[in-house]
């Protein structure tokens, strides 16, 4: 086995070069993003050399450290051992759309008693149709008996009074990011939940600290963050407010294995962890269409990456009018101009892309007509190749975890690893932001994100980047003191 110097020599060299391993008969390719074009060009080089070895320890380090990473993620710094458990038997849910609907079933398939609250009969009637449904095509796969799908529908009430939630232990809010209806909600629940039941809420992005403070139970209230679709995708951010209970922490965490999810714990900041990187890199996609980059060029980029949806077919899945309303003007003039269009994503048949009956996408003249309208800008005008576009959105995000990591928002680098690991699809031969940003190398990241800073002053290089790049050191093995509140 190679010394710790020997990998890194070994890494060094594998990462110089544009090689192809080939495991058995499926070709695995040395991935362009990260590598220069060597001596062999595209040819294969005998399997024993130290550079093919480097790269397979490096895969092996990868898997590796992801499920320590994973593993680690369980462990909450600072709390006792013995902290006490609250019973949770029964949970209420707020909400029976898309994610409400969605949460239930995490519960219910647990063995959990559910009751779902809304506020129209036919909203509650459409919501449990669609769990049924859910849980009806995965026994027409053969992945549980017919009889369960009555078992676990059974485990659910749907009723349209809040009040009905006064006897469950856990009550989770899943409407729609609105701080003032989330106000008004919570301040119900302090008045209706019974004493010791826990208070959370499904924000992704909105402030904790001011949700909780309409209660007089504030230590009850914390942030559940399913993603969606809530009933398939394995992370759960569990966001700790400045007075959220250690036993609320305790027991939030060991829920989530009984639904089985991955859980990590992070502090309340916009977006939290995984949407406040996702905000980065979303940013710097939007300035690269200004430029004159396609958005099938960066996501394209991104699907090399080995991300299955990169920025713009992600956006077009989850519908370009969030946030937009008829007539609005945003900082996203582009957008603003598809919507008007009625090009509002996947579900009108075009959104960047032209979608067809069976959504498939294909590049579209009208959004680069758009493009070149809006920007002045012609398409390819930037000259940026694959590696440029996925410098400028990767390296971002490594320096806006770091800003986290900074300001005491997340526990440790490699709980951000999980994060998009599990929540945001982050392919698995590079780990995650964290373990990338030590393939590429701190100076490196240093070099783009200074470039970037020159152009926008809003962009600032993380304290902890720059003393990487000087001094040296891993991302991975950052302390920068954990998960601080209050």
């Amino acid at each position: 086995m190679l010394g710790r110097m020997g990998l890194k020599l070994g890494l060094k060299m594998a990462l110089k070069m544009r090689l192809t391993v080939f495991r058995g008969l499926k070709p695995y390719p040395l991935k362009p993003y990260l590598l220069k074009r060597g001596p062999f060009g595209d040819t294969m080089p005998p399997t024993d050399t130290p550079e093919i070895l480097a790269w397979e320890i490096m895969m092996s380090d990868a898997a590796t450290y992801m499920n320590e990473a994973t593993q680690k993620a369980r462990v909450i710094d600072g709390l006792a051992e013995n902290v006490p458990m609250r019973v949770i038997e029964k949970v209420g849910i707020i909400g029976a759309g898309t994610m409400g609907g969605g949460i239930a079933m995490n519960f219910a398939t647990a063995g959990i008693q559910v009751t779902i609250v809304e506020t129209k009969e036919e909203a509650l009637t459409r919501g449990l149709g669609v769990v049924r449904g859910n849980y009806q095509r995965s026994a027409d796969r053969g992945r549980f008996p017919q009889e369960e799908v009555d078992a676990r529908m059974d485990r659910m009430t749907g009723v349209l009074e809040m009040e009905k939630l006064a006897d469950c232990d856990l009550v989770i809010e899943a409407v729609f990011e609105d701080m003032g209806l989330k106000k008004d909600i919570f301040t119900n629940l302090d008045r209706i939940c019974k004493p010791g039941a826990i208070l959370a809420t499904n924000t992704s992005a909105l402030n904790i600290d001011e949700i909780a403070g309409v209660t007089q139970r504030p230590q009850d209230v914390i942030g559940l963050h399913f993603f969606s679709p809530a009933n398939v995708m394995k992370l759960l951010e569990i966001v700790r407010a400045d007075e959220t209970g250690d036993d609320v922490v305790a027991t939030s965490m060991a829920l989530a294995v009984t639904i089985g999810k991955v859980a990590t714990l992070v502090g309340v900041c916009p977006g939290f962890v995984g949407n406040r990187i996702l905000a980065a890199r979303q940013r710097e996609a939007q300035a690269l269409v200004n430029q004159g980059v396609l958005p099938w060029d960066v996501d394209n980029a991104f699907n090399n990456f080995g991300f299955k949806m990169g920025p713009f077919q992600m956006s077009d899945l989850a519908g370009l009018d969030i946030g937009w309303k008829k007539g609005a003007e945003t900082g996203n003039p582009i957008r603003d101009r598809l919507c008007e269009m009625d090009r509002r994503g996947q579900k009108t048949g075009a959104g960047y892309y032209d979608y067809d009956e069976n959504r498939q996408r294909s590049p579209s003249a009208v959004t680069e007509e758009i493009i070149a309208d809006v920007t002045g800008v012609a398409a390819g005008a930037s000259g940026l190749s694959e590696q440029d576009i996925l410098a400028r959105l990767l390296h971002p995000m490594v320096n806006e975890a770091l800003l986290i990591l900074e300001e005491n928002k997340a526990q440790r680098p490699s709980d951000v690893d999980v994060i998009w690991s599990f929540g945001y699809g982050w392919p698995g031969d590079t780990g995650g932001p964290m373990f990338y940003g030590d393939m590429v190398g701190a100076g490196e990241i240093l070099a783009t994100m200074q470039a970037l800073a020159a152009d926008n002053p809003a962009i600032k290089p993380a304290k902890t980047l720059e003393k990487l790049a000087k001094e040296g050191g891993r991302f991975i093995d950052l302390d920068l003191g954990g998960l601080k509140t209050g």
